[in-house]
């Protein structure tokens, strides 16, 4: 059984103030990554270690939700905005 879009019961201001705090939330976090995965490219070339780079990648992925609930977001917006037209 699948839950219910929780996405469609909000009201577009909320949903607009929603895809503000993720994409802040998502700018925030991928900085974060971003220089961490940097310092462990850095590290991974110094000490010739080279799976530090996988795991840098695969860490990138964890953004991936993120993502993805913005793109769920962005949808339901442009799906009300075009009901209202």
């Amino acid at each position: 059984m699948m839950k219910p879009n929780k996405l469609s019961d909000l009201s577009l201001e909320k949903l607009e103030s929603k895809k503000k705090t993720v994409q802040s939330l998502a700018i925030g976090l991928g900085i974060v990554m971003l220089i961490a995965c940097s310092i462990l490219f850095y590290f991974a070339i110094t000490s010739k270690n080279f799976a530090l780079i996988a795991v840098a990648i695969g860490s990138l992925m964890s953004l991936m939700p993120i993502l993805i609930s913005i793109g769920q977001i962005n949808a339901e917006i442009k799906s009300r905005k075009s009901k209202y037209l």
